[in-house]
């Protein structure tokens, strides 16, 4: 995303893309929907916890390890293969990431290196820094151009000054912006699919329209599947108005996604009382 041009809030004008208006309102709608829900008044930790399980495993399947939930549920050893290991990784982040919520908006980037650090935990390598040049990249689900170091720096810089400057953005624009941002650049020689997400997670959580972290945008990018998922990122790396629309809409189904699942466990938990 270029954060030049005549907008001092560019991601404020994002929210003007045709669209986006109806995402953003869709998605409060849902959001105020499940926390109104009986269930969430007496036992919104339970909701948070399922919805972190729920989320983690979501991420995992979008980055290759297409795991049960009840497979992640009971697994305990996280390091047998890859596909493991991206698990664990994505377990790992969503624990991590309420951690970071005050850390967020003074140092982001500070926050991405330990998301990384997170997630690639125990492994050799270049582990909780931006990469250098000639640094390979282990992405193989994304096979967009791939940023030269240089340029990861500066677009890792200028998305800091957002979040540090803060924004009349909705949640929901930052959010994804975050995300798609991450995506592109893929700053991190490893696990930059997860920890996107997990960064996404942050942004909805900090910003007061998730607090409770109950609606796990995860579950949703999964549900939509990879291939939606690939075609709206590249709506998001042409930077085009009808582009960027088309990502911070699918952002907002996946939210929206997510809330339903949440939505469900409410109810099954109803049904258990009653």
């Amino acid at each position: 995303m270029s954060t030049t041009g005549a907008s001092a809030d560019p991601l404020a004008a994002l929210g003007s893309l045709p669209g986006v208006a109806e995402s953003v309102e869709s998605v409060r709608k849902a959001v105020d929907r499940v926390y109104g829900h009986r269930v969430m008044r007496r036992r919104s930790n339970e909701i948070t916890s399922e919805a972190a399980l729920r989320g983690a495993r979501g991420s995992a399947a979008l980055s290759g390890a297409d795991w049960a939930l009840e497979e992640v549920r009971r697994r305990t050893d996280f390091s047998a293969d890859a596909e493991a290991r991206v698990v664990g990784a994505a377990l790992r982040l969503t624990a991590e990431a309420g951690q970071l919520l005050s850390i967020w908006r003074q140092s982001p980037l500070r926050v991405l290196a330990r998301l990384h650090l997170v997630a690639a935990a125990g492994e050799d390598g270049a582990v909780g820094r931006p990469r250098q040049a000639g640094e390979p990249v282990d992405e193989p689900l994304i096979e967009l151009p791939l940023p030269d170091a240089q340029e990861v720096s500066g677009r890792l810089e200028g998305l800091s000054d957002l979040i540090i400057a803060g924004s009349s953005a909705p949640a929901l624009v930052t959010a994804a912006v975050v995300h798609g941002e991450l995506l592109a650049l893929r700053p991190f020689t490893s696990y930059n699919g997860v920890v996107a997400r997990a960064a996404e997670r942050i942004v909805l959580i900090g910003s007061g329209l998730d607090p409770k972290a109950v609606c796990p945008a995860e579950v949703g990018h999964a549900e939509l599947g990879r291939a939606s998922y690939l075609a709206a990122l590249d709506g998001y790396v042409s930077g085009t108005p009808e582009g960027m629309a088309a990502w911070i809409g699918h952002c907002g189904r996946a939210v929206e996604l997510g809330v339903r699942e949440s939505t469900a466990v409410c109810e099954a938990l109803q049904r258990g009382a009653a």
